[in-house]
């Protein structure tokens, strides 16, 4: 992971070629003792396409960094004896599921994409093969019993495209800097990130998957939000779009932080929460659960007090809110069924509007 910031990409621009369909033969049979038999040309073959089609195993859109121009087979021409020419062989393009896929041309500030690959082994077929023309067989009728002419094949379709990566995951972990997101990924999950004891160690989104009994989610760790990111300051915004499709928000308060720094752990909550609203705000509708983090540095006395006040006030801002410890394992299962229960909320949530919507649009069709 030592050099991840160079390897995870999420934004490509690339250009793709669909396969030209094959030409129409013009041929005549030949038959001994007949000088000009009939036509017998046969059609061209297909165009390839251009498919992209979303695969959970791909996880960036590095393979893009230096490829910029794919292209598919065109179709083979057609020959006598009424043989058609094969099709071109379509070229599929496998990315990360999440991908969004944009006319690169399209340079609205909020530019709708062609498709959301949302869905593992997703396809979309973003640019079709000509067809392949017919052959001077498809010519023949009574009155022209030798048509001398076939049609050419159709050209393919050139595109300019452009792809964004927001990753698909149930629950995305956020917060300062060094508050032990990554840690916590690789306590719930399989996932290895990188951890260590100094600021933006994560350069870049880890996801994991979380295993409750015989249930499972995926839990994202999303670096570089400080103060000022949805402006550019840190990291900037460049993961901020990873959150945007997670059901669930676990913000991690580091209590180092306020031992060592002196900080202030609400004000650093209401700092990520600034964020959030400035980049989206209907990310600050999302479920949230508060986890004050490196409780085992906790001493009886003035600390413990702090950390109680703390909690209170987020109760009043109607936070849920748990205590955790990376370390210890303390407090770490009961945030991942915390984590899970929030997620079927969240579910539930979106199951009910779906309906609601079934239904208005049903009722819409009625009344016309």
């Amino acid at each position: 992971m030592a050099n991840s910031a160079h390897t995870f990409v999420d934004e490509a621009e690339i250009t793709v070629h669909s396969g030209a369909g094959g030409d129409g033969s013009v041929h005549f049979r030949r038959e001994k003792f007949v000088a000009r038999g009939g036509p017998d040309g046969g059609d061209g073959g297909r165009g390839g396409d251009i498919v992209f089609v979303a695969d959970r195993g791909e996880s960036t859109l590095q393979a893009f960094r230096n490829l910029r121009e794919l292209k598919a087979e065109p179709g083979e021409n057609g020959a006598g004896q009424r043989k058609s020419g094969h099709d071109g062989r379509s070229r599929e393009i496998r990315v990360p599921v999440g991908t969004l896929v944009f006319n690169a041309a399209d340079d609205r500030d909020e530019p709708r994409p062609l498709v959301d690959l949302a869905e593992d082994q997703q396809r979309y077929v973003a640019a079709r093969g000509g067809n392949g023309g017919w052959g001077n067989d498809h010519f023949k009728t009574p009155t022209r019993q030798t048509p001398d002419f076939a049609n050419p094949g159709q050209p393919g379709v050139t595109r300019e495209l452009r792809l964004s990566l927001k990753l698909l995951a149930d629950v995305g972990i956020i917060g300062f800097p060094n508050a032990g997101k990554s840690t916590l990924l690789s306590r719930i999950s399989a996932a290895r990130p990188k951890v260590a004891n100094y600021p933006f160690t994560t350069l870049v989104p880890s996801l994991g998957v979380v295993e409750v009994d015989d249930r499972r989610f995926v839990a994202a760790d999303v670096p570089g939000l400080i103060e000022g990111a949805s402006e550019g300051a840190g990291l900037g915004d460049r993961f901020l779009r990873h959150i945007e499709r997670t059901r669930v928000l676990v913000h991690l308060l580091d209590v180092a932080a306020m031992l060592v720094e002196e900080r202030d752990l609400l004000s650093d909550y209401e700092a990520i929460r600034k964020e959030l609203g400035h980049f989206r705000p209907e990310l600050l509708e999302r479920h949230e659960i508060v986890a004050i983090n490196k409780t085992e540095l906790l001493t009886e006395g003035e600390d413990v007090a702090r950390i109680d006040a703390l909690e209170q006030s987020l109760h009043e801002r109607g936070c849920q809110v748990m205590r955790i410890s990376n370390a210890t394992g303390q407090g770490v299962p009961e945030i991942v069924v915390a984590m899970l229960n929030a997620i079927d909320a969240a579910r539930e949530i979106d199951d009910a509007e779906r309906e609601r919507e079934a239904r208005e649009a049903a009722a819409t069709e009625d009344w016309k």
